[in-house]
């Protein structure tokens, strides 16, 4: 019966569109949970390696948002707009055994900035079947019956221990040995659980290779910029000022943006010029514990800085894959339809000593 309601779960959200009619997907966690060891689909995280080891949901794969755009020591991208040249995401992809005809589900802990930036890659190649997980893994955690169980023994064990050492320090031995006892108890009960829970902790599996082809034809461009296209921008920009038809927006931290701090040894601090001002963290509701606030929300925090549906709008963060793609699937999602992200983006424009900046 599981397996049936995960084929309309499948059906019924591939056929849709979340939000506005925009093509980006999201997927709550309400669905994606039936689709947890569904062969047609695969969770992947965009957490860091040491993050996904420890907790993710089981039977996902990682592939972290930071380390999926290639650039050498200066920043420069062999294949921009592109994250990676083609046969170097071909053969990474086919490392994690992923298969064309599989629906890829993006994921993190839950404020959705390395999920995007698995989404932003996987479309950038043509894979069109993929969809970032509403509240991540701590929405998937908070739907799983067994998980609920664990925690209270886990809180009930962890009360008990204390109560074991106060009676060890209290001299009574008897006491303490006996509540020692209800520990393991705790323990023995909490292991059955543990091999049923959603998300558990530990290295990544080893995947069978798959054979993951590229089509060229099906890239999508459509989303990514490089840095000859957002210099064309900066200079409309500069040359019109709030009349350009271009927008650009850093997504970065106030300490990156006036140059106080610099990231992976790039040559210079500072921003791009004519660039307006969203940190990530404004988009998500950390309230709720989702990935993204609601329309309303959202809309107001990129009216207050003159964003319009009329013009092209490109994002960067440090990288790109990760708080650039964040904000730009924020908009999306509200159906802002020229929003590009600027693949690469600090790293490769402060680096780059012939472009502008300003601090």
């Amino acid at each position: 019966m599981g397996r049936i309601i995960g084929f309309f779960v499948l059906m019924a959200f591939c056929g849709s569109a979340m939000l506005l009619g925009s093509e980006l997907k999201l997927i709550e966690a309400a669905d994606a949970i039936r689709l947890v060891g569904d062969k047609r689909a695969i969770f992947v995280s965009g957490e860091s390696n040491d993050s996904y080891v420890r907790h993710h949901i089981i039977g996902s794969i990682n592939m972290p948002a930071h380390s999926l755009h290639h650039s050498d020591d200066m920043g420069n991208m062999r294949c921009a707009p592109l994250y990676d040249c083609p046969e170097d995401a071909q053969r990474y992809i086919r490392s994690k055994g992923i298969k064309n005809d599989q629906m890829i589900i993006a994921y993190d802990r839950f404020r959705g900035s390395n999920a995007s930036g698995i989404q932003s890659y996987f479309e950038s190649f043509g894979h069109s079947n993929v969809a970032i997980l509403n509240g991540g893994l701590d929405a998937i955690r908070a739907l799983d019956p067994n998980q609920r169980v664990f925690d209270k023994l886990e809180a009930e064990q962890a009360a008990i221990k204390k109560e074991a050492k106060a009676a060890q320090q209290a001299g009574e031995a008897k006491e303490a040995k006996k509540l020692e006892a209800q520990v393991l108890d705790i323990g023995a009960k909490m292991k059955l659980l543990a091999e049923n829970l959603l998300i558990e902790n530990g290295e990544e599996d080893q995947h069978e290779p798959s054979d993951y082809l590229l089509d060229s034809v099906q890239f999508n461009t459509q989303h990514i910029a490089d840095k000859a296209e957002v210099k064309r921008a900066v200079d409309d920009i500069l040359e019109h000022s709030d009349k350009s038809k271009f927008a650009i927006i850093d997504t970065r931290s106030m300490e990156e943006i006036i140059g106080r701090k610099k990231i992976d040894h790039v040559a210079r601090g500072g921003h791009i010029p004519g660039a307006k001002f969203i940190g990530c963290e404004n988009i998500t509701d950390a309230k709720n514990k989702k990935s993204f606030k609601s329309t309303r929300e959202m809309q107001k925090i990129f009216d207050k800085v003159g964003i319009t549906r009329d013009q092209t709008i490109y994002l960067y963060s440090h990288v790109g894959a990760g708080r650039a793609s964040y904000v730009a699937a924020a908009l999306r999602l509200l159906g802002y339809e020229n929003v590009k992200v600027f693949t690469g983006s600090w790293d490769t424009w402060g680096n780059d000593l012939s472009l502008p900046i300003r601090r």
